[in-house]
Parts: structure tokens; sequence; C-alpha cells
């Protein structure tokens, strides 16, 4: 598997703050270093109040490409549900645009049942809308290849999900950044699985990058364990009022440690 360099994730949660307080914390998080900052695609908090502040995706992602000037951007990740899948490629080529090509597209099948009922969504099963991303994705692929004018560059596609059957078959297919969660026993299995869906297309997985959530843990013991797995990009998430990115400052030593 091809060796690449570390990068370094903040999943800044749009959550049980204003506004100015998520700006300024994307500011501080390239000032700090991070490679990308990320947000997510839900209307409700996913966690503490659950009728707590919460700020849409996409629009914050538009605001952030002009007030960062650095650090990747995206979404970890958005709900395919809840755009039509040409909508969601000219959204994310005009961010990408915005951006000056800074804008990584982040999709996954959604999962919060509150955001479905509450904006009138179809829930669903799980299955079903695995099934719907699937359709999605060759979509999304084809408004991309027509928009005018087109991308500043291939936009990274990014799924999310660890789903062995279906989701990383659609992560073989489709994306060039596959993120999970779990333990590295958990990572370790998953991306097997993936290495075996990207052998029987006939796709090398060192063209996918491999990215995992990181939580509470010692990033020279954690990082070096899944380093040692392929992955080489690592997203603390941090939720407001206050954010805290003690965290994401040692993760990115570490990394600066790893790249030198």
């Amino acid at each position: 598997m091809m060796t690449r360099s570390v990068r370094i994730g903040l999943q800044l949660q749009p959550q049980h703050a204003d506004y100015k307080a998520i700006r300024e914390t994307a500011a501080r998080a390239e000032d700090l270093g991070a490679d990308i900052v990320f947000n997510w695609d839900h209307f409700y908090p996913l966690y503490g109040d659950a009728e707590g502040k919460h700020f849409e995706c996409w629009t914050m992602l538009g605001a952030w490409a002009e007030a960062t000037s650095r650090v990747e951007i995206g979404a970890l990740v958005t709900c395919n549900s809840y755009r039509n899948p040409e909508l969601l490629a000219d959204m994310a080529r005009t961010v990408d645009h915005i951006s000056d090509g800074r804008l990584i597209l982040g999709i996954g099948s959604g999962w919060f049942e509150k955001d479905y009922e509450e904006y009138g969504y179809e829930f669903g099963t799980a299955g079903g809308r695995l099934d719907d991303l699937a359709e999605s994705l060759p979509r999304i692929e084809s408004r991309l290849a027509k928009v005018n004018p087109a991308p500043t560059r291939h936009i990274p596609v990014l799924i999310g999900g660890g789903g062995e059957k279906k989701t990383l078959k659609l992560v073989a297919k489709h994306a060039d950044i596959w993120h999970g969660f779990g333990d590295p026993e958990v990572v370790e299995r998953k991306v097997g699985i993936l290495q075996q869906h990207c052998a029987d297309i006939g796709r090398d997985i060192s063209e996918i990058e491999i990215s995992t959530g990181v939580r509470e843990g010692d990033p020279s013991e954690l990082g070096a364990k899944l380093r040692e797995l392929g992955v080489s990009l690592f997203t603390v998430g941090v939720g407001g009022p206050d954010y805290d990115l003690g965290q994401l400052e040692q993760w990115i030593k570490w990394r600066d440690a790893q790249n030198s």
C-alpha cells in the first residue's frame, strides 16, 4: 500500500454555538495547521440539547470557502437523501470554485431519523438509503462532467461508513477517500474487506486515502497503530459552544513529527 503523508482534519460540529464562534474556530484550526476543516450535514444537534442551536451544512461551506485560504473544506458527510444528486454536484462545483479548488465532496447514505422526519424526507430503510446512494454517485459524476465552467480540479469524493457489503463496495468504485471509525482491530478488518472489493474491480487500494475519526487518546500510540494499517487522514471532532482545539494541536504535532 502506498505510504501517504499524514494529514489532520477537524470536524467542526455546527451545533450549540453561534456562527461567529464557528467561523472563528475554523480560522483558528487553519492557523494551527490543520489540513482539512469539515462540518457535518444535519439539521439538529447529535448530542446535548436535542433542540439546541444548529446550522445548515452547505451554505456554511460556501462561507468557509471565502473565510479560509489554505485548508481543504467539506462535509463529514453530506446526506445523500437531502438533495437531488445533480443539484449537489452543482453545489460542489460552485464551492470548489469559490474556494479555489479546496473542496472535498464527503457523502454518505444518511442515518439520523429526526432530520428526515422533521424536514419531510422519507426515512425508509438503511438498505434502501444505500441503494439510493449507489444510484446517486454516477449521477453526480455525470453532472460534474457537464457543468460549465468545469470544476477547478477532480473534486475528491469521500464516502463515509463501514458497511461491508454495500458501502465499502461503493468506496472501491467511486471514492478517493474512505472515512470510517473504530479501533485498530475494526479498521484492519474494514481495510481488508475494502482491499478485496478493490481487487474485484481491478482497482489498486492505494488510490484510496484511508481516513478515520479519532477520539481521546495519545496520538503517538493510537496514531502509530492506525498508520500501520494504512490510515493517513486522522480527524478530531469538536462540538460547541466552547470549541476546544487542544486535541487537534496534539495530533498536528504528531503529524509534523511523522512527516519530517
